[in-house]
């Protein structure tokens, strides 16, 4: 049995490149700078649909062939056939920028997995070449993909280098021995097989993250190779004994040490050491260690996530070689069994949602400010964590979070203690253990073994081998069943015996006796709710759509609606909290329908972002610091005159009133988590609810019968991008009255032109059973609203101007500006 409290006091990391100019001002001064040079691989890649065959193009050398002899010649190095070869011809091929996701851009098809949303996936090929100065000789080069769905062989040069079978993991290859230079070319070639799936949702098909080249010195700091385990001693001074594995691809073995600076927000130094030499044998690896003193810094949390970067130097010789700057956080985190989640000592309910990771429009080819968006979404709902269900992450989201102050529940894909998928483990647990957003390792999400013996000793080895490589933080499994005997006590063979915090999925019912079976171990609800619900309806019908009243959910879970859900976490005092299913729609798994729901009535949010009943419920029950009203549904119910309306009260207060029309209705006492509603016989006007706390009142909310719509309306996220080709941000579409009213019952088509340094990148409405394209300038008002989704072009400046247009309404306009940015440095495309 362990301990009752866990305690974790730790600065967290996230890896990035240093930036030359940031660290030659740090260094104040004339000496040589670092010459890493991490570039984007992103643009101008071909892409074709569809497998080719090896014996469709004899490989080799492109025009010297030795012989059409593909079980002998095909054998060798550097002559893989087929689209791998190097002399391929692929011009006529579609060329395209990652990150790309072909499932997004098929139609939807009742014949194809319904899970995986109706839509075609199968195989396709990447290819990309370029070009290496001669002056590149002698430096590490290496390829990096930060995520393949779902399966990816990789040849580079006519060399098969690399195969990955996880679509969310990323790896990296070094290419130090088989690149070419001077006017030579290099050619990539990824064949993709998205026939093969890996969850039981969306998961898209192709290079839907991003990829990158890194030039570096022989001598170098490995990918995810900066760690710190800092502590915060009795005297309240912060530890920082940084771990950084360094590389050597070079042909001598090399000795190096690292110099680890901290810099705070305004960029002053505050704290810095050296390590002691290390050696470095040739291809082989070598761990620096060193700690650093950091005195009283200001410390990360959800409400001032404060950041510091951390900058560390290999050195040889006196001479800065490599660098890597990394973005870093001052908390300690705890979880207890008796007081549940404590950030930086002061108790923290975990208000969270589970999350997949498609977007309306864009499929899982996500932009970076997508997930900054998202993020942004959910902390207005008043959410404070993120699960990442149930695969790693994007570390854009994580980056995202760690701006932002969003928890992170980081979920691996694969509950497997094979080599393999220890492995991919390790990675997950390399590449995120610096983030100070991130609370927690979880190990697995309902599996079959979870409740015996086998499980459990899966459990115990992935568990142990995430605390080789992070102590700080703990370990959970979303667990659904097996947490108890027969005889309604502790389970001596489960999961939950050896992870460090005991994760329930829903069961709801069994909380106090998984409570009492395990009294000295932290507990959070990894997943609870299922709620659905489709927006915008109120009127449930069984083949397609569900009432958003927050009555409906599936029945795998007792109490599982939002209200009630939140109402017997809250119950538990010892709980740290729960996760929501879930914060966002996603596609696939139809629940509670399938053909033609093509996505989930799950979520808070939908595909867009537009909020869904629940959002408001959440809101009222998270949000502490402001008062909270909102009255659901709308008020257009013509030709229901006289018909009682079922009216929700969404509120944090202690009363709300409610009057039509001017008339007072009833003013009724708020249940802190039911709320409070009412039967209202439907008249037109206007619906207006006075909320007041202690007698006064301090919210206001009404919802009026609108007109006709009579024009569009267009209304950016945001009202400037970058200029640098990735930006992006999302515009609502609305109709409106000739008030300026949004008419929640509208569902026309709408047309887009689009003028300027962008493009459209996708579309949508959230409407679950829609089989309307995606990709392209048309979209259908979906019970009020729809969302086009806007990015910068590279090197991109002026205005871009979306204007909409829908027959018999008044065209709308919008421009969002594009700010010239210094350009993303890129790997120039070659033609072969």
């Amino acid at each position: 049995m362990m301990n009752r409290t866990l305690v974790f006091g730790f600065l967290a990391f996230c890896l990035a490149p240093v930036n030359p100019a940031a660290c030659a001002q740090a260094a104040g001064a004339a000496s040589p700078l670092p010459q890493r040079e991490t570039l984007s691989l992103d643009e101008g890649w071909s892409f074709h649909l569809g497998d080719i065959q090896p014996d469709s193009f004899p490989g080799g050398q492109g025009v010297n062939l030795y012989a059409p002899d593909i079980t002998y010649h095909g054998a060798k190095a550097g002559t893989a056939w087929g689209a791998a070869a190097r002399g391929y011809d692929d011009k006529a091929w579609r060329r395209v920028d990652l990150p790309h996701d072909w499932v997004v851009e098929q139609p939807f098809d009742e014949k194809a997995l319904k899970q995986q949303g109706y839509r075609p996936r199968g195989i396709a090929w990447y290819r990309r070449t370029f070009q290496l100065p001669t002056a590149d000789r002698g430096k590490n080069i290496e390829l990096q993909f930060d995520g393949v769905a779902t399966r990816a062989t990789v040849y580079v040069n006519g060399s098969e280098v690399d195969h990955n079978f996880n679509g969310y993991s990323s790896f990296q290859i070094n290419l130090t021995p088989m690149v070419r230079y001077g006017e030579d070319i290099n050619t990539i070639a990824v064949r993709v097989d998205a026939e093969h799936t890996e969850g039981w949702w969306y998961e898209g098909g192709g290079i839907y993250r991003h990829t990158w080249l890194v030039k570096r010195s022989p001598v170098h700091i490995a990918t995810d190779g900066v760690y710190a385990n800092p502590v915060k001693a009795a005297d309240g001074k912060w530890l920082i004994p940084a771990e950084v594995t360094l590389a050597n691809t070079g042909a001598e073995a090399a000795s190096a040490l690292v110099d680890v600076a901290v810099f705070d927000a305004a960029g002053k130094r505050v704290a810095g050491a050296r390590s002691a030499p290390v050696s470095v044998i040739p291809q082989g690896d070598a761990v620096a260690k060193v700690s650093v003193t950091v005195a009283a810094p200001q410390l990360w949390s959800v409400d001032k996530p404060t950041l510091y970067t951390v900058r560390t130097t290999v050195l040889r010789d006196g001479k800065p070689v490599d660098a890597v700057d990394t973005t870093a956080g001052f908390r300690t985190i705890r979880f207890d069994a008796k007081k549940g989640f404590l950030l930086n000592d002061q108790p923290l309910k975990l208000m969270g949602t589970s999350n997949h990771q498609d977007h309306a429009g864009v499929g899982v080819a996500v932009p970076d400010s997508i997930w900054d968006f998202r993020i942004r979404k959910l902390q207005e709902m008043g959410s404070n964590a993120f699960r990442s269900a149930h695969n790693p992450p994007a570390k854009e989201l994580l980056d995202a979070a760690d701006r932002h102050g969003m928890l992170v529940m980081n979920e691996t894909r694969h509950f497997n203690a094979s080599p393999e998928y220890l492995k991919q483990l390790q990675w997950l647990v390399r590449r995120d253990r610096n983030h100070p957003s991130v609370i927690l390792w979880s190990l697995f999400n309902e599996e079959g073994l979870q409740g015996n013996e086998e499980g459990m000793e899966i459990a115990r080895v992935m568990n142990a081998v995430v605390k080789q490589l992070d102590t700080t933080r703990p370990t959970t499994g979303g667990q659904n069943k097996g947490q108890l005997g027969p005889d309604g006590k502790a389970n001596p063979k489960n999961a939950a015996q050896v992870v460090d915090v005991v994760g329930i999925n829903y069961q709801t019912d069994e909380y106090d006796k998984i409570r009492a079976a395990y009294p000295d171990k932290p507990i959070v609800s990894s997943e609870d709710t299922s709620q659905v619900m489709t927006r915008g309806e109120y009127t449930t019908d069984w083949n397609k759509v569900v009432a958003s009243y927050d009555e409906v959910y599936s029945d795998w879970a007792a109490t599982s609606n939002a209200r009630n859900s939140w109402q017997a976490i809250s119950k538990q005092s010892s709980f740290a909290g729960g996760f929501s299913w879930t914060g966002f729609a996603y596609r696939g798994e139809p629940t509670p329908y399938g053909w033609p729901s093509a996505s989930s009535h799950f979520g808070a949010l939908d595909l867009c972002g537009f909020p869904k009943t629940e959002f408001y419920v959440r809101q009222a029950l998270f949000v502490k610091d402001k008062p909270v009203l909102t009255l659901v549904p709308h008020w257009n119910w013509q030709g229901k005159e006289g018909q009682n309306i079922k009216v929700l009260g969404l509120t944090n207060a202690d009363t709300v009133a409610l009057s039509l029309n001017g008339k007072l209705i009833e003013e009724k006492k708020v249940h802190p988590f039911q709320m409070v509603d009412w039967q209202v016989p439907y008249a037109p006007g206007r619906l207006e609810a006075v909320a007041r706390k202690a007698g006064r009142e301090v919210a206001r909310f009404a919802v009026e019968t609108t007109g006709a719509p009579v024009a569009l309306r267009l209304t950016p996220d945001r009202d400037a991008l970058a200029g640098d080709g990735r930006d992006a941000a999302p515009v609502t579409v609305e109709a409106i009255d000739a008030q300026g009213r949004p008419v929640p019952r509208a569902n026309l088509p709408v047309e887009f032109e689009l003028s300027g340094p962008g493009a459209n990148i996708g579309v949508c409405n959230g409407d679950p059973n829609s089989h309307d394209p995606e990709k392209g300038n048309k979209v259908r008002i979906y019970n009020g609203l729809a969302q086009v989704i806007l990015q910068s072009q590279r090197a991109g400046s002026g205005s871009l101007v979306l204007r909409a247009t829908s027959a018999g309404l008044k065209p709308a306009e919008t421009t969002i500006k594009v700010r010239a940015v210094p350009a993303l440095p890129t790997v120039a495309v070659v033609a072969p």
